[in-house]
């Protein structure tokens, strides 16, 4: 869990409002016992394969404790809001403003896929915290006892507090039917699409988000793989899987969202072609460098 000052106002766009805030960094992280390579990237909100591959981990061995690992996390704030949480599904990560501050979170969201013809996406749209739940009960959607049923596992209507509950001990329970951000007793779940649809939390990051959030905070959920920001006059670009398939063309989405920013002669195609490709997640600059500017001035002509 992050938490900076924000500096810069929020600028209308017309996908969402365009923060210019850039977040993380290039830092280090020291392995610790108990440490995998997914729990890692859950506590630092990087797709786990990323951290192996720039660490050149083998992921079929354990990370022995000590290690020293570098890891890029550095990303856009979708929106900004004065006082509040949004929750961007691609980022995985719940942003908490309050008091001109900000809280990053990484988070678990909901599977992209269906399961015994039930769909169990996160939802989008706004919503308030209506109530706290310290070791909450977990009543068992009917939608969920049914799969317990399909599974063949023993069916549960309610799961008292303790170690099995999947809510842990802390819940936020918004305004939107069925999600809750929880604590989760599955940390390797964090900052993957692995629940049937609430907000998974890790126990360490949950248990300082319920302290800071009131009972009324308002909140959205929004749906938004591509990020721009531009800071210090430099174009920052940021490109997410598509997981739920929301977007016809990630090529196409990728080039509105940096026409409708008006900067579109700022930057380098050839690398956006490639970030494109690999849908990292990590925040890169792509302001074009002036040499391959006037080569490609030069190859109009």
């Amino acid at each position: 869990m992050q938490i900076a000052l924000i500096l810069v106002l929020a600028l209308l766009s017309t996908h969402v409002f365009a923060a210019d805030i850039l977040i993380g960094g290039v830092k280090t992280y020291v392995v610790q016992k108990g440490d995998s390579i997914e729990l890692i990237g859950a506590k630092h909100g990087v797709f786990w394969k990323i951290i192996a591959k720039d660490n050149n981990i083998d992921t079929k061995l354990p990370i022995p404790e000590g290690t020293t690992l570098t890891i890029n996390n550095l990303k856009i704030v979708p929106k900004v809001v004065k006082d509040g949480i949004i929750i961007n599904i691609p980022d995985r990560t719940l942003y908490y403003f309050r008091d001109g501050k900000l809280t990053d979170i990484p988070v678990g969201v909901g599977l992209p896929y269906e399961e015994n013809n039930m769909k169990w996406h996160t939802e989008i749209g706004t919503f308030k915290i209506k109530r706290k739940k310290k070791n909450p009960t977990w009543n068992v959607p009917t939608s969920i006892q049914k799969e317990m049923e399909l599974k063949g596992k023993p069916v549960e209507k309610a799961v008292p507090p303790g170690p099995e509950n999947p809510l842990g001990r802390y819940a936020l329970d918004t305004t939107i039917q069925g999600i809750l951000i929880h604590e989760t007793n599955k940390p390797r779940s964090v900052y993957r699409y692995l629940s049937h649809g609430c907000i998974r939390v890790l126990p360490e990051h949950m248990e300082k988000l319920f302290e800071m959030v009131e009972v009324g905070t308002p909140g959205e959920i929004i749906y938004e793989p591509v990020k721009i920001a531009v800071v210090n006059d430099r174009v920052y670009l940021e490109v997410r899987t598509d997981m739920y398939r929301k977007i016809k063309s990630k090529i196409e989405h990728t080039r509105m969202v940096i026409q409708d920013r008006g900067v579109a002669d700022r930057v380098d195609w050839e690398k956006i072609d490639r970030m494109i490709k690999e849908q990292s997640g990590i925040a890169e600059d792509v302001t074009i460098t002036k040499t391959k500017k006037i080569l490609k001035f030069l190859g109009s002509k």
